[in-house]
């Protein structure tokens, strides 16, 4: 088995204010901002320590629908357009190779013959 280590990354302290700022108006949880950067809740904690506005013993209570569950679904959606396009590049392919048939067996350009005017 290899163990194999992430590499170390830093973030800005804008960044880390701007993530604070989102955990203190409960748009978004430690454990939510845990999952998608990839970084341990302690170290969010300390980033809550050094740069919350709020008082050591606050603590936030989250209820609002988080930016985390906000991507899920975004990334959820990009998914299914993904897969409509790829189903209609199927299509159209299918089509374009039965344009191709149709033309060595009856000697007929049909795109030309039947193509629209613009």
């Amino acid at each position: 088995m290899n163990n194999q280590r992430k590499p170390r990354r830093t973030f800005s302290p804008a960044f880390k204010k701007e993530k604070v700022l989102l955990i203190e108006q409960g748009d978004i949880s430690v454990m939510e901002l845990s999952l998608i950067y990839e970084v341990s809740k302690s170290a969010i904690y300390k980033w809550l320590r050094k740069y919350s506005k709020l008082a050591k013993t606050e603590q936030v209570v989250v209820e609002k629908k988080s930016e985390h569950k906000k991507n899920i679904e975004l990334i959820k959606r990009i998914r299914e357009l993904e897969q409509a396009v790829g189903r209609k590049q199927l299509e159209l392919d299918y089509y374009k190779s039965f344009v191709e048939i149709i033309n060595e067996q009856q000697g007929v350009d049909i795109e030309k013959k039947y193509k629209p005017n613009s």
